[in-house]
């Protein structure tokens, strides 16, 4: 009788175990149009720069995005649009680059399948030649000409986009960065 008990009570613990698993499993969101979008979109952990000051030449800012492990879909591109500033912040698409990790903990590079500027000037896509899966951390960096020349707040939008031909982009947020002049001190 004893094993008999044990039996049953070991079935039950793995059959409830195999039921729970396909529910625990994220799979990709599908819309009725066939769209393929995340279940849980990435999150954009930070965006920053090591340069503040304004007419910095050749500065890159930082954007980090954590794509969670509930994701349901891999990362494959992120677009950014400036959508606040007294000036246009324009881009070097060459030197734009990704590494898995943060800023201050950088992990290996990746390799980029293409950098695109918009139809307007402040739109840049950067899409990522093997899709991030979840679970992962990576860093974006936009490599700039300058920093604008005129002090103040500048905004990003910032939005991500799974993998697969028909694909729906989802906002992570807004990136700030804040520039300054260079101080003065009177004599």
């Amino acid at each position: 009788m004893k094993y008999v008990t044990n039996f049953f009570r070991t079935l039950f613990v793995v059959s409830t175990g195999l039921y729970l698993l396909p529910h625990s499993v994220a799979n990709a969101v599908t819309l009725s149009n066939g769209t393929i979008a995340f279940v849980e979109p990435p999150r954009l952990i930070s965006a920053s720069t090591p340069y503040s000051n304004t007419s910095v030449p050749n500065t890159t800012y930082y954007f980090t995005l954590e794509v969670p492990a509930t994701a349901g879909e891999a990362l494959q591109q992120v677009t950014f649009n400036q959508i606040q500033g007294s000036e246009e912040i324009a881009f070097n698409q060459k030197d734009t680059f990704a590494f898995e990790g943060t800023r201050n903990h950088q992990g290996s590079k990746l390799a980029l399948k293409a950098v695109k500027g918009g139809d307007k000037q402040q739109s840049i896509t950067v899409i990522f030649d093997t899709p991030i899966p979840p679970g992962k951390t990576v860093t974006i960096g936009l490599q700039t000409y300058y920093n604008p020349f005129t002090d103040g707040v500048y905004l990003f939008g910032v939005k991500a986009f799974p993998s697969g031909e028909k694909i729906a982009g989802q906002s992570l947020g807004i990136g700030r960065f804040q520039f300054s002049g260079p101080t003065t001190t009177d004599n």
